[in-house]
This record gives structure tokens, C-alpha cells and sequence, in this order.
């Protein structure tokens, strides 16, 4: 059960490593919403993420003998980390089985706590029983990521911190993979101030939670599909579900291209690397119908790799119009290349690559295909450089993005 006593003592146990991730108050979130956000920078713990808090705390609770038998988990990679973290503290073995699809830097962080890694399945389910396979055979004690009431009261730590530091939020919006966080979480709010709204927050593509709740029990959905990948599960925490039912007030899902823009806010803003799970609370402020409350949007997680970040700012760009191309056919003569370069110099935009075909046609005099790749500050920029192209009788086609 998950009970006050439970949750006073898991946040002194939790203080030994979890890093005090004190509210950041957002001016940009807060103009934007017409309500006073706050962050709670998840991401800046230890291991990257909250993971470390119900790992190290349900450790804790375990007998010498379960901890001598080595532990085993299934994890996208902060409840992994957290698991090796703790692991290591107690000194004790740990193994972790992944997700083949699991990001690389997750991987290497959670080998470098000392933890073995066992790379198998498509997504976390998969992994999950595979673990537990491997726990059988090995007599291994396994370490629920989130359907596990000890862990979640771990995890629950974050919504103490929360209301000592600001006892009259009005929200708390809390990212969902499996539920462990969202149970600790809303349960504890709720014992301490039932007006508390608590607000889920889940990738459109492993709505697993919201699915379970219209259903009015736990459900498996077929696919799952997110860049997501830390809320990437297709089943919630059965034992936990009652806890979800009861104490959740609202469910909010988010699109993938939503979490891409709200990287780049929480960069160009906050300075903040956050990982795509942890944005979901960032980018379900919008959807929110409320205005002068105190919200608390929780950033679960930092851990992104390179490649995933360069593409996820790539494609930000694009969606927020500051990156375009487009095509233009002129006569193949000396100086076309030029005017066109001139004209968009001239309106501040910045040519990042450009393809000049000069075989796109038979008649070269009349049709050379350029395709330009452009720079600009925002929709409007991008609307006046097309404007002027055309003005010089360039006739400019917007078209995907070369990269």
C-alpha cells in the first residue's frame, strides 16, 4: 500500500543520492500560457533522470539475500541507469535487458555504473519478459521499471518536493510511460492536497494509460509507435492501475511533432537538454484550457543521445519554418546563380546548400533546375524571401527540405 509513513520515509531514504532539483520558473512558458509555470529539471539528477529515486528505494526494502542473489530489470534506459546506480551503491550485481531500439548513449551510461547489458526485443514489453525469463533461470531479484507500489512510492518523492516548495500548485502534469511516476505522484498529492489537479501526459502513439482508463481496466495496446521511447510501453502497471484510476484527473496526449518543438523551446528558453518523454509535460501546456493557475510541468529525463538530438533540431526547424527549400528554373546562363544568391542576400536569408541541375532538361536555355536550401528567421522571413524571388521572376517552388 501506498501510505504517507511510506512516502516520509522514502524521501529521506531517496536524499542519500537523488540531486535536489529545486522549481525553475519559466517566464517564456508562463507568457505563452497565460499561467505561471514552473519546471521541475528531473534531468539534472545523477544518472539523468527521476529513475533514481524508486531504483534506489526499493533496493533499500530488499532483504541481504535478495540483494546477494544480483538484480535483473527491463528498461528504454533511466530506470536502467537508476537500477546500476543503486546497484552499484549496495554493491550488489546487476543486470539490465534493453531494448535493441534503445539509444546508445543510454546503453554506455548504464554499463558504465557497472551494470551487465542485454540488448533484446523491439520495444520495452519484450524486454520486460525476457528479463523475467532470465530472473527464473537465474534466481535473479527482479526490479519492476513502474508496476511495483514500493518503486512508485520512490518515485513519489518528486510531488513532496513539489508542495514543500509550492503548496499551492494547482497542477501537476506528469509524464506517463507504464505509471509508476504518475502513480507516486498523484497519490501522494492527493493525500496532501486533494485540490491538486494531477494531469497525465502520454505520446499519442502509446496512449496505453488513456486506452486503460475508458477501458476501466489495463489494456495492451497492438503497436506502439513514438519518438518517445522512455513512455514507449504498450501496457500499464496492473497493480498500480487502481491508483491511476483514482487519483488521476485528466489524461493529455501529444503528438510526436509537438515534442519536436518544444525541444527547441526548452533549449533556445531554459538551456535545458531534455529528453523527448521528458517534453511531454512541456508540450502539453497548450492544451491546457485554464489561465493564472500554478503549474508544474515535470521533465522526467535528459538522456538523449547525439544522432536522436541532431535529428530532433533538424526537423524543428523545418516544422517552425526557419529552415526551407525551395526549386526554380532559369536559363543557363552566366550570372542567373548570382541574382538569385543577390535577392536573397538582400532579404538577410542564409543559403545553407544548394543543387544546381543542369540536366533536369534537353533545353538547357530554358530550363535549369536550382533547388536552394534557406535559413530564415521564422514563417514571415521565409514568406518574404519567396516573395522576392518571385518578384524577380524566379518563380520559387516550396518543396521538402535537402539536407
Amino acid at each position: 500500500m501506498l501510505t504517507l509513513d511510506k512516502f516520509e520515509q522514502a524521501t529521506e531514504v531517496v536524499k542519500k543520492v537523488a540531486v535536489a532539483t529545486n522549481l525553475l520558473y519559466s517566464d517564456y512558458f508562463s507568457e505563452q500560457t497565460g499561467n505561471k509555470v514552473y519546471l521541475k529539471p528531473e534531468n539534472m539528477q545523477v544518472t539523468g533522470a527521476y529513475k533514481i529515486r524508486g531504483a534506489y528505494y526499493k533496493i533499500s526494502t530488499l532483504t541481504d539475500e535478495e540483494r546477494a542473489k544480483g538484480l535483473i530489470t527491463a528498461s528504454a534506459g533511466n530506470h536502467a541507469q537508476g537500477v546500476a546506480y543503486a546497484a552499484k551503491a549496495y554493491g550488489c550485481k546487476a543486470v539490465i535487458v534493453m531494448p535493441t531500439t534503445t539509444p546508445l548513449m543510454k546503453v554506455n551510461r548504464t554499463k558504465s555504473y557497472g551494470a551487465e547489458v542485454v540488448l533484446y526485443g523491439d520495444v520495452y514489453d519484450e524486454a520486460a519478459a525476457h528479463a523475467k525469463q532470465l530472473a527464473e533461470e537465474k534466481g535473479y531479484t527482479f526490479i519492476h521499471p513502474f508496476d511495483d507500489p514500493v518503486v512508485a512510492t520512490g518515485q513519489g518523492t518528486i510531488a513532496m518536493e513539489i508542495i514543500k516548495e509550492l503548496p499551492l500548485v494547482d497542477y501537476i502534469l506528469v509524464p506517463v510511460g507504464g505509471g509508476g511516476l504518475a502513480t507516486g505522484v498523484s497519490t501522494l498529492a492527493k493525500m496532501l492536497n486533494p485540490k491538486i489537479k494531477v494531469i497525465a501526459v502520454e505520446p499519442a502513439g502509446a496512449n496505453c494509460l488513456q486506452a486503460s482508463l475508458k477501458a476501466g481496466e489495463p489494456v495492451t495496446l497492438p503497436t506502439i509507435s513514438t519518438i518517445a521511447d522512455g513512455t514507449a510501453v504498450k501496457t500499464p502497471g496492473v497493480s498500480i492501475f487502481p491508483y491511476l484510476k483514482e487519483n488521476i484527473d485528466d489524461i493529455i496526449t501529444v503528438e510526436d511533432d509537438e515534442l519536436v518543438v518544444a525541444f527547441l523551446d526548452m533549449v533556445e528558453n531554459h538551456k535545458m537538454v531534455v529528453e523527448n518523454s521528458g517534453l511531454l509535460t512541456v508540450a502539453a501546456l497548450k492544451h491546457l484550457k485554464v489561465k493564472g493557475k500554478k503549474i508544474v510541468s515535470i521533465l522526467s529525463g535528459g538522456n538523449m543521445d547525439i544522432i536522436t538530438m541532431s535529428s530532433v533540431v533538424q526537423h524543428g526547424l523545418i516544422h517552425r519554418e526557419r529552415i526551407f527549400s525551395v526549386s526554380t528554373l532559369l536559363p543557363d546562363k552566366p550570372g542567373e546563380l548570382v541574382n538569385v544568391a543577390s535577392i536573397i542576400a538582400k532579404e538577410q536569408g542564409n543559403v545553407i546548400r544548394l543543387d544546381h541541375n543542369q540536366f533536369v532538361s534537353t533545353n538547357r536555355n530554358a530550363a535549369v533546375e536550382l533547388k536552394i536550401t534557406i535559413e530564415a528567421f521564422g514563417p514571415d522571413h521565409k514568406k518574404k524571401i519567396i516573395e522576392a524571388l518571385a518578384a524577380g521572376g524566379y518563380n520559387p517552388k516550396v518543396i521538402s527540405v535537402m539536407m
